[in-house]
């Protein structure tokens, strides 16, 4: 099979991809294990970003804000905050903060940087994820973690006391608690002009930024700061003709390079865990046919489901004469940099969580990647030496993509977010200073569940059930089940439940005669009510019998998915535990159970329909169930169920259903709704 792409500057379709391959550059891999036979000194000097190092010091001394645009990879990441604590900046037991928007990337650059500073990872360098933490309160000085973390923390502490300097890395992702952050930094700093707050990106309209923090009467608020990165040039090659299936041209693209293309590892984007474990079983398949002459390949998968070490294989150098084959989501896009990289397939699309504010329903949707995006994509070849893109579209389609991706704020439900500022007393939304805001009608709906919820009063403020509530690190609703469990006496099995809906992949079901068997193993944990309860039955299994890998293995779990749901329902219990919720057993009475499934799902209600589809109870949507639910081939009794998320694809899509009986939605929030919308909610609302 040939290369069949056509690359602008060239002499048309079907010309050949052979080049001349430059020497490799200086930066050597960034591998956390063990950073290759040059010293970390000389490794840190070669940098683009070395050269820059008193210019950045001296203008955090002088501003208050700097806005640092460099391009992914030229070291920012890793080198300013050790230049912030070579400075001094972390004297007197502060802590200097980087934040990311993906756990992948904070943990990754943790495990880096604490190789760099030469201390072992959770001591002087740490990190912070949601249900991880790998820090010291007494020893860690730099300390990396999501943006959701760091916005958490201040709510229990709101001016961020113990940060002498807050880096937010990656702003142009425009996730919605960066965004968040942005705008309480901005009001911390009036608190505490002593902070010093670092804003960087890759790709960033950087004036945009500079006006929101710059003040009138204070010039010397904020700065901008520019680093020149050195990138090797990259070649785009698009297809001639669209394709049907990327995730399968994908593969043949990758196993082609193999093939026909000098040393230098591949990188291909696609958009989710069933799409890259597609492509590496396409390339596995091929495995066999490989010509002795060619490099072994080495096949990865890099997305957020990973553990944590799963996630920092892709950083290892592979052996001689093989090559990595790296399959992942838009998380390798900016966050992370992997040396090593020559080749970029990119798909050309981009999974996002969207939110219909009139249906109040949240759906996973595919959708075209921004040309910022593509862009980022492409770079990633250039790191090291001269690379290609392989664009799995056509020039015209590319021409055709959005500028960038809409900010995640605009975009998404509001409800979880919003709870949090008014914990933080922000009262009047409309004075909050966004950096982007999010839709009036966005906001609107987040009040009305909040307040049909018992979170806010009609005056606009928490209840002390919102209070509690807004601490926990769950989504509104399984936060509500967790506190209502208390009411039905079930907090042990909604625990469990909760820790379950929050990881993915709990089965493990092949393809092919190995898949009937693990099908077979499924069904012994299968509750007749559905899945929330047959995920319940899993994890007692897992706990009561197994708890090792073999077992898994022969049970169709993922040892992995279950070792993570144990470890995240210990920390729930903490929070449970905190607020004084009982952790007594509803001892197999599923009603209740099922009952207070309802009180924290009850938005996201549907009834059965006679062609086998479903309608949603907000907006009337068609919902067909996902193949893996255990009502996928039958219909509930009672007609109506609840379900945790819904994923659009060709088709709306609804996973993780339970059967419940349609008084129960009356009862935990639609009650608030069939009163009538008349009332008005505008003003005590700003």
């Amino acid at each position: 099979m040939a290369l069949r792409f056509w690359k602008p500057g060239t002499a048309g379709p079907g010309s050949s991809l052979d080049r001349a391959t430059e020497s490799e550059g200086n930066i050597v891999s960034a591998s956390p294990a063990g950073i290759s036979q040059l010293s970390v000194q000389s490794q840190r000097e070669r940098l683009p970003i070395a050269k820059h190092r008193q210019k950045l010091l001296y203008s955090v001394e002088k501003y208050g804000v700097i806005i640092v645009v460099g391009q992914t990879g030229c070291g920012k990441t890793t080198q300013l905050p050790q230049y912030l604590l070579e400075a001094g900046w972390a004297a007197d037991g502060n802590v200097i903060a980087c934040t990311q928007p993906r756990r992948v990337a904070a943990t990754s650059v943790a495990t880096r940087v604490a190789n760099e500073v030469g201390s072992l990872l959770g001591d002087e360098v740490g990190y912070t994820i949601r249900f991880e933490d790998v820090s010291s309160k007494e020893r860690t000085r730099i300390l990396y973690l999501t943006d959701g973390m760091l916005f958490r923390e201040t709510l229990i502490d709101p001016l961020l006391s113990r940060y002498s300097a807050i880096m937010i890395d990656e702003v142009h992702e425009r996730s919605v608690y960066t965004d968040l952050l942005l705008g309480l930094l901005k009001k911390i700093r009036r608190k505490r002009p002593s902070l010093r707050l670092i804003v960087s990106s890759a790709t960033l309209d950087a004036n945009s930024l500079l006006n929101f923090f710059q003040s009138p009467d204070n010039p010397d608020e904020a700065t901008i700061v520019s680093l020149e990165g050195r990138m090797y040039p990259v070649e785009v090659a698009y297809l001639n003709e669209p394709t049907s299936d990327y995730v399968r041209k994908a593969a043949e693209v990758a196993w082609n390079i193999n093939l026909q293309q000098p040393s230098g590892d591949i990188l291909v984007f696609l958009t989710g865990r069933e799409e890259i474990e597609r492509c590496l079983e396409e390339l596995s398949e091929m495995l066999a046919t490989l010509p002795k002459h060619a490099p072994r390949l080495l096949l990865l998968a890099l997305h957020a489901g990973l553990s944590t070490n799963e996630q920092l294989r892709v950083f290892e150098t592979p052996e001689k004469g093989s090559r990595r084959v790296i399959v992942s989501t838009n998380i390798a896009e900016a966050s992370v940099t992997i040396d090593g990289i020559k080749y970029v397939v990119d798909c050309g699309f981009v999974k996002i969580r969207t939110y219909n504010p009139t249906t109040t329903l949240s759906s996973l949707a595919t959708v075209p990647t921004s040309i910022a995006s593509s862009t980022q994509r492409a770079g990633r070849a250039g790191r090291t030496s001269s690379g290609v893109c392989y664009r799995l579209y056509t020039m015209s389609a590319f021409e055709s993509l959005p500028p960038a991706t809409p900010p995640e704020i605009t975009r998404v439900d509001m409800t979880t977010p919003i709870l949090q500022l008014k914990s933080l007393g922000v009262d009047d939304l409309m004075k909050f200073e966004w950096v982007t805001a999010p839709p009036a009608e966005t906001v609107l709906r987040a009040l009305e569940g909040l307040i049909a919820s018992g979170m806010i009063g009609e005056d606009g403020r928490l209840t002390p059930i919102g209070e509690q509530v807004s601490e926990c690190p769950v989504e509104v609703g399984v936060a509500r089940m967790l506190f209502r469990s208390k009411e039905f006496k079930c907090g042990q099995e909604i625990l469990t439940i909760a820790a379950m809906t929050t990881v993915q992949d709990v089965f493990v079901i092949p393809d092919g005669a190995q898949g009937a068997i693990a099908e077979l193993e499924r069904r012994k944990f299968t509750a007749e009510e559905g899945d929330h309860l047959t995920l319940l039955n899993a994890y007692n299994a897992f706990t009561k019998y197994g708890g090792t890998k073999s077992w898994c293995s022969g049970h169709a779990l993922s040892f992995r998915t279950m070792s993570r749901a144990v470890s995240i329902r210990a920390q729930l219990k903490k929070y449970m535990q905190r607020f004084n919720l009982p952790l007594e057993s509803c001892q197999g009475d599923a009603k209740r159970l099922r009952e207070c499934l309802v009180s924290g799902y009850w938005r996201n209600g549907a009834r059965w329909m006679a062609d086998g589809t479903y309608k949603s109870v907000r907006g009337n949507k068609i919902l067909h169930v996902h193949p893996t639910s255990v009502l996928f081939t039958r219909k509930p009794r009672s007609g109506w169920v609840i379900f945790h998320e819904m994923e659009e694809t060709k088709k709306t899509q609804i996973r993780i259903l339970t059967e419940i009986e349609p008084d129960w939605l009356l009862d935990h929030g639609h009650v608030y709704e069939s009163k009538g919308k008349q009332e008005s909610m505008g003003p005590q609302f700003g």
